[in-house]
């Protein structure tokens, strides 16, 4: 299940084309610690599979549709990614095999100055909208925050300094894509009223 927990920043070496996917290659210390190949990290809040590694870096393969509908694909050498462990809902100390759910393409259009921190505002797709709820839960990129405010564009967060030092919120400037992933109750509670009505 995602924890929204990162782990630490990496660096990406490398992302390969391939026949229309591609393969990236990441440098990372920590959340290698205890990883296998089969096992899952969070790449920017995309869930990858390893499937090759050493002790410094992994490669995960990025299908076609994983590079259309994140921003995997702009991603290049020497930039900053979150490799955050994505621990398994049956067994904690394990991180989880196989895929995970893709967010959808945002961007963080401006940012205010609030106390120590910024007020940072996203654009997103009613797709993902429809889902945010103020003080609720949101994934940027992998990083769970909460919902400061909404209206009918995008949303807003609150980002402390810690979490602009060791995340690649710290890094965007306005304009750049982010990944979004809104909190999964809300797509349940819509199917089953969905069923509800169809007498399901």
């Amino acid at each position: 299940m995602f924890t929204g927990i990162i782990e630490e920043l990496g660096t990406v070496k490398a992302l390969r084309r391939e026949a229309g996917a591609a393969r990236l290659i990441l440098s990372a210390a920590k959340v290698l610690d205890g990883t296998a190949l089969g096992d899952s990290i969070c790449v920017n809040g995309v869930c990858l599979t390893v499937v090759e590694m050493n002790r410094a870096e992994f490669s995960a393969d990025v299908a076609v549709e994983t590079l259309r509908v994140t921003n995997l694909g702009d991603l290049q050498a020497g930039k900053k990614s979150e490799p955050g462990a994505r621990p398994s809902a049956f067994r904690a100390d394990r991180r989880a095999p196989g895929d995970g759910t893709r967010g959808r393409r945002g961007t963080r259009p401006r940012e205010t100055e609030e106390g120590n921190g910024w007020r940072i505002f996203i654009d997103a797709p009613a797709s993902v909208l429809r889902y945010v709820i103020k003080k609720g839960s949101i994934a940027i990129d992998g990083i769970s925050l909460t919902v400061a405010d909404v209206d009918n564009a995008g949303f807003a967060i609150a980002m402390i300094p810690h979490t602009a030092k060791l995340t690649t919120l710290g890094f965007k400037t306005a304009g750049d894509s982010v990944n979004l992933e809104s909190d999964i109750i809300g797509k349940y509670v819509e199917r089953l009223l969905a069923g509800r009505r169809e007498g399901a």
